[in-house]
C-alpha cells in the first residue's frame, strides 16, 4: 500500500497582527491564512516493521530529531498505537526559513496522509490537536481552508477570500523568528479587530476596484497590485535587521509594487486579480533587479527605478494562484 505524490501547500500571512505576549513568552496574534498553489510533493510506502524511514531531496543538513515530517509521523504512531511505519521520500520546493510555512504543511500532509495509509480513523479535529505541538501553524493545514487567526494562530474561523494570484519573490538573507520575536522594537499592542472589520474592508475594496473599472477602465489595469489590509508587524524588525532584505523591499516599492513580507520569514508577496497581470510583474521586475540563475533571464539593476538605491537581488520568484482551499481538505 503506498500514497504517492501527495501535496504539501505554502501559505502566506494576508496580514500579521502582534496583539499581546503572553505569561508564557507566546505572542498573541491576528491573522488570515491563504494557502497558495506553491506544493512540496511527498510519497508514502507502508511499512510493517514499525520503522519510520525517510530520504529524498530537501532533506540535507536537517536532522532526523529536527525534522517536521518524521516528528508528525512519530506524534501519529505513538498517539494510535499503531504497529505500522513507512517509508518516507519527498521533494521540497518551498524554500526553508521563508515564512510560507513548508516544514509546517509538510507535517500536516504527513498527519493526514498517514491517517488514511494506516488507517487510524482520527478526525480532522484530533488530527489539529495532535499537530499544535509541533508548531502553531501546522493546524491551519490541517483545518484546510482560509482561515482568520487568533490567539498563537490556532484559533481558527473559516474566511472567504476572492480569486486572486501572488507573485512571491524571496530575497538574499536568512531569518530567525525567534529573534523577531525577542526583538525589543516588536510592536506587541497592535489593536484587535473582529473578523466582520476584516470583510467589510474587502467588500469596500471590491467596490471601489469596480467603481474604477466603470470610471475609468484602463486604471485597475495600471496598478501594480492590490492593496492589503493591516500590515505585518514583524516586517519593520525584520527590515531594520537585514539589509539585503531591506534593498529587495525598497526597489520593489520605489517600482511602485504594493508587497508585503509573510509570516516571520523572508519572502514577500504581491497580490493580483489575474495571473497574467502577476506574470507581466514578474517580467518587470526581472528586467530592472537582478534576479537569480533560476529565473528565466539574468538582467543587470535599472538604477533609474531603483533611484540609486544598493544592489538589489531576488533570488526567485514564483507565481502562484491562491487556492479556495487545501488540497487534502476532503480526505
Amino acid at each position: 500500500m503506498a500514497l504517492y505524490d501527495v501535496p504539501a501547500p505554502a501559505k502566506l500571512n494576508l496580514f500579521l497582527h502582534v496583539t499581546g505576549r503572553r505569561a508564557d513568552g507566546y505572542h498573541e496574534l491576528q491573522t488570515v491564512f491563504r494557502f497558495i498553489d506553491l506544493c512540496d510533493t511527498l510519497n508514502f510506502d507502508l511499512r510493517r516493521d514499525g520503522k519510520l524511514v525517510r530520504e529524498g531531496q530537501g532533506m540535507e543538513g536537517l536532522s532526523a530529531d529536527h525534522d517536521l515530517v518524521l516528528r508528525a509521523a512519530k506524534t501519529l504512531q505513538q498517539a494510535t498505537g499503531t504497529s505500522l511505519g513507512v517509508q518516507i521520500r519527498y521533494t521540497k520546493r518551498i524554500p526553508s526559513g521563508a515564512g510560507l510555512g513548508g516544514g509546517s504543511s509538510d507535517a500536516a500532509s504527513t498527519l493526514i496522509a498517514l491517517n488514511r495509509l494506516w488507517n487510524t480513523g482520527l478526525s480532522r479535529e484530533e488530527l489539529m490537536r495532535l499537530a499544535l505541538p509541533l508548531g502553531a501553524d501546522v493546524p491551519v493545514f490541517i483545518f484546510g481552508r482560509p482561515a482568520f487567526a487568533e490567539g498563537i494562530g490556532d484559533v481558527l474561523t473559516e474566511v472567504s477570500l476572492p480569486s486572486r494570484h501572488y507573485l512571491v519573490l524571496r530575497p538574499k538573507g536568512a531569518i530567525s523568528t525567534a529573534q523577531v520575536f525577542s526583538s525589543p522594537d516588536l510592536t506587541r499592542n497592535t489593536k484587535s479587530v473582529i473578523i466582520s472589520v476584516f470583510a467589510d474592508w474587502q467588500t469596500g475594496q471590491a467596490q471601489e476596484k469596480l467603481r474604477i473599472s466603470r470610471e475609468a477602465p484602463d486604471g485597475v489595469s495600471r496598478r501594480k497590485g492590490n492593496a492589503l489590509f493591516g500590515r505585518n508587524d514583524l516586517e519593520p524588525v525584520v527590515l531594520a535587521e537585514h539589509e539585503p532584505i531591506r534593498q529587495m523591499a525598497q526597489a520593489l516599492r520605489l517600482m511602485g509594487f504594493h508587497v508585503r513580507m509573510t509570516g516571520s520569514g523572508n519572502c514577500f508577496f504581491v497580490e493580483f486579480d489575474t495571473y497574467q497581470e502577476a506574470a507581466r510583474a514578474q517580467q518587470e521586475i526581472s528586467s530592472k533587479m537582478l534576479v537569480g540563475e533560476n529565473e528565466p533571464q539574468l538582467s543587470q539593476v535599472d538604477k533609474a527605478a531603483a533611484h540609486g538605491s544598493p544592489l538589489a537581488v531576488v533570488e526567485a520568484s514564483w507565481v502562484c494562484p491562491g487556492l479556495s482551499d487545501h488540497p487534502l481538505r476532503h480526505w
